[in-house]
C-alpha cells in the first residue's frame, strides 16, 4: 500500500473515531463538569452529538470546495492540526460550554471525509474508483470499532484519557502526512472557490445539475438514513429484544464494524468485477431489505449475532454508488461532490436517530397497540425499497 493511501485511511479512521470515542466516558464527563442526574447528562449528550453531526453537514462541502481550489494536502493537514488541538481542549474542559465548543470544532475537522474521498478519486483510474472507495469505507468501519473500544479502555484511566490519546494520534498522523502526502490538485483541475457552492445547499444544487445525479443523490440519502438505524437504536433494541448487557452490545457493534471493514476493504473489488457497479447496487439493496426484515422479527439473540457478519455484505453498495457518481463529476468537482455526500451522510446522522428512536418508543411503550421492538428495521426496509425503485428508474444514466 502506498504511503499516501495509508495516510488517507488513517485520517478517515480518526474522523470516524470521533463519533464513538466519547460515548463510553461522556455520561461521567458531563456529570463531572456540571453535576446533575444521569437523565440530564443524557440530554446534554444528545445535544453534543447533534452539534457534531450538524457541523459535518455544514462544513463537508466547504472543505471539499476549499480542497478543489487550494489542494487536498493543506486542507487535510490543517484539519488534523486543529483536530489535535480540539481533543486537548476537550481533555481540559471544565464546563459544559467548553465541551460543546469542542464538539462543534470536532465536527468541523471530521468533515474532511469529503477531502479524503476526493483524494482517492484523484489518484484512481475510473475502473478502480469503487474498490478504492471501498478502502475508505473500510477505514470508516475500523474507526467505528476503535472509537468506542479506545474510549472504553482508556476511560478506565479517567474521563480525560481518551481525549489525550486521540490528540496524540491526530498529531502523529499530521507529522506522517507532512512527509508522505503529495498534492493531487493541479492547475488543470483547480477550480475557483465560490461561496455559493461552498455551503451544503448550494453545493447540492450545483452537483444535482449534473446529468443523472439528482436521483442518485436521493438514493444515497435514503440509504444513509436507513443504514443509521444500527447506531440509532441497536443498543436499545438489543437490550429490549435480547436482554444483552452493555458488554454484549459493544461486542455486537464491534463485530459489525469489523465485518464491514473486511467487506469493503477486501471483497469490494472482486464483487464489483463479478457483478459491475449497477448490479451490485441493486443486489445490495435487496440483500439489505431481507436483512432488515429478518432483524425486525428475529427473537433469538444467538442467531442475531450470527447474522451480523452476513448483514455487512450489503455494505458494498456504498462504494459502488459513490463510484457511479464520481465518474459523472468532472475532475475539478470531485471535492465538491464528496463534500455533498459528506453533508448528506451527516444529515442522516441527525435525522435517522430522531425517526428510528421515535418508532422504537412507539412500538415498545407500555400498552403499545403492537409490541414490536424491531419496527425501526421495517422502516429501514421500506426506505431501501423506495431507494431501489428510484435507482432502477435512473437506469438510463447508470447502465
Amino acid at each position: 500500500m502506498r504511503l499516501p493511501v495509508l495516510f488517507i485511511l488513517v485520517t478517515v479512521i480518526l474522523d470516524s473515531m470521533g463519533i464513538g470515542l466519547i460515548m463510553p466516558v461522556m455520561p461521567d464527563l458531563i456529570r463531572e463538569v456540571q453535576g446533575g442526574s444521569l437523565a440530564r447528562a443524557a440530554i446534554w449528550g444528545g445535544i453534543l452529538s447533534t452539534a457534531f453531526a450538524v457541523m459535518q453537514f455544514l462544513f463537508g462541502p466547504l472543505l471539499g470546495a476549499l480542497s478543489d481550489r487550494y489542494g487536498r494536502r493543506p486542507v487535510l493537514l490543517v484539519s488534523l492540526a486543529v483536530m489535535a488541538l480540539d481533543y486537548v481542549i476537550m481533555a481540559l474542559a471544565g464546563s459544559i460550554w467548553l465541551l460543546l465548543a469542542g464538539r462543534i470544532l470536532g465536527g468541523i475537522t471530521a468533515a474532511t471525509h469529503s477531502t479524503a474521498s476526493a483524494y482517492m478519486a484523484d489518484i484512481s483510474a475510473p475502473e478502480d474508483k469503487a474498490a478504492n472507495f471501498g478502502l475508505i469505507g473500510a477505514g470508516f468501519g475500523i474507526g467505528f470499532v476503535l472509537g468506542p473500544l479506545v474510549g472504553g479502555v482508556l476511560g478506565e484511566l479517567g474521563t480525560r484519557a481518551p481525549f489525550y490519546a486521540a490528540a496524540g494520534l491526530a498529531a502523529l498522523n499530521f507529522a506522517f502526512g507532512a512527509f508522505v502526502l503529495h498534492e493531487t490538485v493541479t492547475d488543470r483541475i483547480r477550480r475557483n472557490f465560490q461561496w455559493r457552492r461552498a455551503n451544503p445547499f448550494g453545493a447540492i444544487r450545483q452537483i444535482a445539475h449534473l446529468p443523472g445525479l439528482t436521483g442518485l443523490l436521493v438514493v444515497y440519502l435514503i440509504y444513509s438514513i436507513a443504514f443509521y438505524v444500527y447506531p440509532s437504536v441497536w443498543a436499545y433494541f438489543a437490550l429490549e429484544r435480547y436482554g444483552w448487557n452493555p458488554g454484549m452490545i459493544g461486542l455486537s457493534l464491534g463485530l459489525y464494524g469489523v465485518s464491514t471493514a473486511i467487506m469493503q476493504g477486501f471483497l469490494t473489488r472482486p464483487v464489483l468485477n463479478w457483478l459491475g457497479d449497477r448490479t451490485t447496487v441493486i443486489y445490495s439493496h435487496l440483500f439489505d431489505m431481507l436483512t432488515f426484515l429478518i432483524l425486525a422479527f428475529l427473537t433469538n439473540g444467538f442467531f442475531a449475532l450470527m447474522l451480523i457478519p452476513i448483514s455487512a455484505l450489503g455494505s458494498v453498495m456504498n462504494p459502488a454508488l459513490q463510484a457511479i457518481m464520481s465518474r459523472r463529476a468532472s475532475d475539478d468537482q470531485q471535492g465538491e461532490l464528496q463534500g455533498v455526500l459528506t453533508s448528506l451522510s451527516a444529515f442522516s446522522m441527525v435525522l435517522s436517530p430522531l425517526v428510528m428512536t421515535s418508532v422504537f418508543a412507539a412500538f415498545t411503550v407500555e400498552n403499545a397497540a403492537v409490541y414490536l421492538p424491531g419496527a425501526p428495521f421495517l422502516v429501514s426496509m421500506v426506505l431501501m425499497g423506495i431507494g431501489l425503485i428510484i435507482f432502477i428508474r435512473s437506469r438510463s444514466v447508470v447502465a
